[in-house]
């Protein structure tokens, strides 16, 4: 049994629908709307609901953050790699070019929260974690993520390199993101499938991983500090990713074609990796 606390998870985790809940237990000293909307949705769904006294969330939670509800629930299915790259990406007749995104070894759980919430926003279709030198998805970090990571496919892995050459076999660019890479993002094509590979903080890509990795961008900065936070970084790269993919659907769908859009890819991009 795993727990979960705040408005926004436990909200997310009921509209997935991937979690089974066993309880939820809210604050007896709290009385709103939006407390009252979350029990209702909660008995909607047939999920028991119990009332006890702040004090008591906060021993269970381990944190007084929990905001008057913390739900007890049973864990994620877990996925493998293969889950990510087998799964349908679309609904439509012609799918869309696959985004994944793979970190390796971010040890925040506030940076690997803000990373999936977003992911989710820019339209991310797998998460790719290592299961060893890295934060786990805590309970802290599903808050952090304000219940995005219960939307998100992720995929926990052992070896990262490995599973990066899996998807690499499955016709997908590696693109590691790195101070040290000779292109900036904004000039790369991220309109085909690719991963976007994010390192730790303040150490970046191990070695290893760098290697695999198709291309290297970076992103240019202006100021005396040479990188963003990784989580900021992140969001820069994953937002000109969405942008793009955007872009790309609103020509194909004022061309009639996606196949039309796809054929435009600059020749330069498509070399990447080759």
């Amino acid at each position: 049994m795993e727990v979960l606390y705040g408005v926004h998870p436990v909200e997310e985790a009921l509209k997935a629908g991937r979690r089974r809940f066993d309880h939820v237990i809210v604050a007896s000293e709290r009385d709103d709307d939006r407390l009252s909307r979350l029990v209702s949705a909660c008995r909607l769904a047939g999920v028991r609901v119990r009332q006890e006294a702040r004090e008591q969330l906060t021993q269970v939670a381990g944190t007084a953050a929990h905001q008057g509800v913390v739900a007890f629930v049973h864990g994620q299915p877990s996925l493998s790699i293969e889950d990510l790259f087998t799964a349908p990406i679309s609904q439509s007749a012609q799918p869309e070019a696959r985004l994944v995104l793979a970190l390796d070894g971010v040890e925040d759980p506030q940076n690997l929260g803000a990373l999936l919430r977003v992911a989710d926003g820019a339209g991310v279709d797998g998460i790719v974690l290592t299961e060893r030198r890295a934060a786990p998805l805590s309970p802290v970090a599903v808050k952090a993520s304000a219940g995005a990571s219960e939307h998100l496919r992720i995929a926990r892995v052992v070896n990262l390199v490995r599973a990066l050459e899996d998807l690499k076999r499955h016709n997908l660019w590696i693109i590691g993101l790195d101070e040290r890479g000779t292109s900036d993002y904004d000039q790369f094509d991220f309109t085909g499938d690719c991963v976007l590979v994010l390192g730790r903080e303040g150490a970046g890509l191990h070695d290893l991983v760098s290697r695999t990795c198709d291309h290297l961008l970076r992103i240019p900065m202006a100021g005396g500090v040479s990188s963003l936070n990784v989580s900021a970084a992140g969001a820069v790269v994953l937002y000109e990713a969405f942008r793009q993919r955007r872009l790309k659907a609103g020509r194909a769908v004022g061309s009639g074609s996606i196949g039309a859009a796809k054929a435009s890819k600059p020749k330069a991009q498509k070399g990447l990796g080759s």
